[in-house]
């Protein structure tokens, strides 16, 4: 595998060892997930802070249910498509997995404005994942912005095949988040539905609607759905201090984060 380090399959046992699933759940996590692949990615320069060298663990699936993929978050990973992933790095500790306490969740002044805004003019529609031309061009033309503005890689146009393989072709049901101005698709996000919480996956914009806050009115929009649901949990990524692309996850507050040893503890409260 050229510079790519394959992970013993002990660290598996570990895990479940450590499992804060039931004795149910623990029965269908040995009986559904089917790993294929597992290593660990050569180090390179951190794509949220420039100093820092960072090196991911990934793990690829043929099968993982919705339950064996919540552990595994709860344990600091996160999912894109077939594939979980979590840092690894040599000299850095500045991920933390961030989830907002759904009950507790109060609106700050600046996000009401964004829902006001808003709700009467922007349409939601919730269904399964799919491909289409709006969807592929405002993946691209959101990206292209991020690279010219943020200096973000840049990535070579997404195909109907690429785009399905990261957010189309799941392990477990994943719910597409569709946004439209009128007639317009102005974002899409993809959203992990688990026992016990909701996990936002990604989500992308039209660069000409920013000023919308678009990526602060679909976690909004999320939130509300995990209290409809009774759902306690809102999982969104990682935090990032010093990283404005991922600090903005912590002004949905309360919150917590996990800490390096593994435990859930208040972050921002008020």
């Amino acid at each position: 595998m050229g510079g790519f380090e394959p992970v013993s399959g002990e660290w598996s046992q570990a895990m479940l060892y450590h499992s804060p699933l039931t004795y149910s759940q623990l029965t269908n996590y040995n009986r559904i997930m089917k790993s294929e692949i597992h290593f660990l990615a050569p180090p390179g320069p951190c794509g949220y802070l420039p100093d820092q060298t960072w090196r991911l663990e990934y793990e690829f699936f043929s099968k993982l249910s919705a339950a064996e993929y919540l552990n595994r978050m709860e344990n600091g990973w996160r999912r894109f498509g077939a594939s979980v992933f979590r840092p690894r790095c040599p000299a850095c500790n500045a991920c933390r997995s961030l989830r907002v306490l759904v009950e507790r969740f109060e609106p700050s002044r600046s996000q009401r404005r964004v829902r006001k805004a808003n709700a009467a003019v922007i349409t939601l529609r919730r269904g399964p994942p799919s491909v289409s031309r709006a969807k592929l061009d405002l993946y691209d033309r959101y990206h292209a912005f991020q690279a010219e503005t943020k200096g973000w890689p840049w990535h070579e146009a997404k195909d109907m095949a690429s785009y399905a393989n990261s957010f189309v072709e799941n392990p477990f049901p994943t719910e597409e988040w569709c946004y439209f101005l009128g007639d317009r698709l102005v974002g899409v996000g993809y959203v992990d539905v688990l026992p016990g919480a909701l996990s936002a996956i990604y989500f992308f914009y039209d660069p000409d609607e920013r000023g919308c806050s678009m990526g602060i009115w679909n976690v909004l929009n999320v939130i509300d759905r995990a209290r409809e649901l009774s759902i306690p949990y809102v999982y969104l990524g990682y935090y990032v201090e010093g990283c404005p692309s991922m600090e903005y996850k912590a002004g949905f507050r309360p919150n917590q984060i996990r800490g390096p040893d593994g435990g859930w503890r208040d972050f921002r409260t008020h």
